[in-house]
């Protein structure tokens, strides 16, 4: 198995919580946990590491919502309730990209998320 995958999954779904100011030490733990369990899933199924990365995201972002609530939070729609990003396809891969929940429109590739600026929300 290509670990240099895992350690990919691992840094975009990192750079996404920074980038929305969630890498927080519970975050972060989350992250390794997800990881941790996809490394297993990955050496079971080897033709399925191209789905680690999206997969890995949409782990840690189940434990978010249990810990603090959805996250990564849409920044685009300005009309309507809060919600969040997701990632597609669902099976995460092989190029998940963060889309809209509310509209269907993509909004980044995974690990590009950008951050909500000075005056924006933090989620």
């Amino acid at each position: 198995m290509d670990n240099a995958l895992l350690f990919d999954a691992r840094s975009r779904v990192l750079a996404d919580l920074q980038a929305r100011g969630h890498a927080t030490p519970g975050a972060v733990s989350a992250l390794e946990d997800a990881v941790s369990s996809r490394t297993w899933w990955a050496e079971q199924w080897p033709e399925g590491v191209v789905y680690v990365a999206g997969l890995v995201a949409q782990d840690v972002q189940d434990a978010l919502l249990e810990q603090v609530g959805r996250w990564p939070l849409c920044l685009g729609c300005t009309e309507g309730p809060e919600h969040a990003l997701y990632i597609h396809p669902d099976l995460g891969g092989p190029d998940p990209t963060w889309v809209c929940e509310e509209s269907g429109t993509p909004v980044a590739a995974l690990g590009t998320l950008s951050s909500p600026g000075p005056a924006g929300p933090t989620a």
